[in-house]
């Protein structure tokens, strides 16, 4: 098989791991202190040593931001490997054999993570939040985002529109930088498919 027409197939095995050990392993590989990799991804000292230290499970928009840091892909934070970057590309994960990332708000499945440099990263999540409260705040970050109801019924909460109520079959598609939040508006369990552009913030200062 040639690199021009690479095929990869996620193994079961590979479908978790821990993102502390990758960030820290990631940041001492470039010789960054924390205090680098804060400067570099705009996130706070404290942050960074709570995810290290398995204390904090970042968000989508906090995974872009530590990529952004240690110029990495986000699937490579997530998978805690590399993936290869090459024409005629191609990759297959098999049900349920996506990685795995939970937070307070969502649980992700990350599709596809062996190729690198892609240009949307696609997800299915399980929405798990059932209020606003729960975020501390709409998620923003550059990029656009779709999303399309697989299962039970899902509140989209936007920073300039009223809350748009999603059922199974519907789909949204909005601007990243708008704070945003999904919410899980029905008594069961709400998944949706989740295609986010490849784009990562830039950093202030």
């Amino acid at each position: 098989m040639t690199q021009s027409a690479i095929v990869s197939v996620v193994p079961k095995s590979a479908r978790r791991h821990s993102i502390a050990e990758t960030l820290r392993a990631s940041r001492k590989d470039a010789g960054l202190t924390l205090n680098d990799l804060a400067q570099k991804s705009g996130l706070a000292v404290s942050t960074l040593s709570k995810i290290e230290n398995d204390q904090m499970s970042p968000t989508y928009d906090t995974l872009l931001s530590l990529a952004k840091g240690l110029d990495l892909d986000i699937s490579d934070l997530v998978s805690g490997r590399r993936g290869v970057s090459v024409s005629g590309r191609k990759t297959v994960t098999r049900k349920g054999q996506g990685v795995t990332h939970r937070t307070v708000q969502y649980d992700y499945e990350m599709l596809c993570n062996d190729i690198a440099n892609r240009q949307f990263v696609p997800m299915l999540a399980e929405i798990k939040a059932n209020s606003i409260h729960q975020f501390g705040g709409l998620l923003s970050h550059l990029g656009e985002e779709f999303v399309y109801v697989l299962e039970g019924k899902v509140e989209l909460r936007t920073e300039h529109y009223a809350p748009t109520h999603l059922g199974v079959g519907d789909c949204a598609y909005f601007d990243s930088t708008m704070g945003h939040a999904l919410i899980n508006s029905g008594d069961g369990a709400a998944r949706v498919l989740w295609i986010c552009s490849r784009v990562v913030p830039p950093i202030s200062g």
